[in-house]
């Protein structure tokens, strides 16, 4: 299993789409994520323990609010990471067993795979990097939210710069998209004839 991290809106959704359409399996962390928190849930009924202000009349968390309310509390956010992670975690490797058993190349898009020690599950990491001032852009724009805000999102994750450190590949986002394309494809071509990537 490869890891695809970064920082948050540094393009990892992507990358991950063209590597689906060259014949990869994603795993999106962010979607188990969701999932893990789904009404009825049990990290549902932990959320609504620890968050009762997130929870709206149909019984779904209010997951804006929810992240501001992390975002801002790094007490909090340990709270809500020790809730929603094990389960993420678990599905991840029990999915990606199945996907490689039927031969598949697998991939964990995972935003904080850093910052929560994941990368020791991987073969490989590969970060998808943007300047600073590119991903707070593309932050406001997606999310509708102020430079402060977007300053707070970025400031609570382990920096891209630090990221690059560790990669065993970067892909720079910072050009177009078919630019983009073009480092995911020759990395996937390598990945076909790499015989250490263990897809059995």
């Amino acid at each position: 299993m490869i890891g695809i991290t970064g920082g948050i809106a540094s393009g990892k959704s992507v990358v991950s789409e063209r590597l689906r359409h060259l014949g990869a399996v994603i795993l999106d962390a962010d979607v188990f994520s969701r999932d893990a928190i789904n009404p009825h849930t049990p990290g549902w009924h932990r959320v609504k323990e620890a968050f009762p202000s997130v929870i709206q009349s149909d019984l779904t968390v209010d997951r804006r609010l929810l992240g501001r309310i992390v975002f801002a509390d790094a007490k909090r956010r340990r709270i809500l990471e020790s809730i929603i992670h094990p389960e993420v975690l678990r599905r991840l490797q029990v999915e990606a067993k199945i996907a490689r058993q039927e031969g598949k190349i697998v991939f964990a898009d995972v935003p904080l795979l850093y910052e929560v020690g994941w990368e020791r599950f991987m073969d490989q990491v590969w970060v998808v990097y943007v300047r600073e001032d590119v991903q707070l852009k593309r932050l406001m724009e997606r999310s509708s939210i102020s430079k402060e805000e977007a300053r707070q999102m970025v400031a609570s994750q382990l920096s891209l710069e630090e990221k690059i450190k560790r990669a065993t590949e970067v892909i720079d986002n910072n050009s177009s998209l078919e630019e983009t394309w073009r480092q995911v494809d020759a990395l996937w071509k390598e990945l076909e004839s790499d015989s250490c990537i263990d897809r059995t």
